[in-house]
């Protein structure tokens, strides 16, 4: 059965009200913009179910779209949410158009340890800085591997992000754990030892393409 996100209801029940009150009061072509906005919330807030691979020590894409950053990250320059671990991490980050499929999945099994949100700016999710300056919410996962950072990034278009879980709730890897709206990107952050298996540019689907393995 073809699902939609829950975030998305009220836009598309906003837009498909205002086409059937337009059709009414003017016809067709008054109706053809609300008609095809419609269609569009539709298509942007779908939810397809994912193949996500099983095996040990495998990382999955958190996020739909296309790679634009991979970089190391050593110890004594990690968020402070993950700082304690002292180790180095890999940094992926994963840009989503207004095209992707904008649910955001956990890349591993764990357990999470804290979520956070920080307000913060909303300049093209495209630059670099946009990790640290605009607003995000970052979900700490405590696994088998070590701590594992998922930042979900606002950007120019995207205002809002969703973050279904709290401090606590156990994650399946590849299970649905929130979503942004109207594109932006999702950074990761692998723990030392991960060997990554994209570059850059590359497409990836969430809960589905395999980022990392240890």
């Amino acid at each position: 059965m073809f699902r939609f996100a829950p975030e998305g209801y009220p836009y598309i029940a906003f837009f498909g009200i205002v086409a059937i009150i337009a059709f009414m009061a003017g016809g067709a072509w008054t109706a053809l913009l609300p008609f095809i906005l419609t269609l569009f919330m539709l298509y942007f807030f779908r939810d397809p179910e994912r193949d996500v691979p099983e095996g040990e020590g495998i990382f999955v894409a958190p996020a739909d779209g296309k790679v634009i950053l991979i970089s190391k990250i050593p110890g004594d320059s990690l968020p402070s949410l993950i700082s304690e671990d002292s180790r180095g991490h890999v940094m992926i980050s994963i840009f989503m158009s207004p095209l992707d499929v904008h649910v955001n999945r956990s890349p591993c099994d764990g357990v999470v340890e804290s979520v956070l949100h920080t307000p913060g700016r909303f300049i093209s999710a495209f630059k670099p800085e946009a990790s640290t300056q605009n607003e995000n919410i970052a979900m700490v996962l405590s696994t088998k591997y070590g701590r594992v950072l998922v930042r979900q990034v606002a950007g120019f278009i995207a205002r809002r992000a969703v973050c279904r879980v709290k401090a606590g709730d156990a994650l399946k890897g590849g299970g649905r754990y929130g979503v942004i709206k109207f594109s932006s990107r999702v950074d990761i952050y692998l723990p030392e030892g991960a060997r990554v298996m994209v570059g850059i540019n590359d497409r990836v689907k969430a809960g589905e393409t395999v980022i990392g393995r240890i």
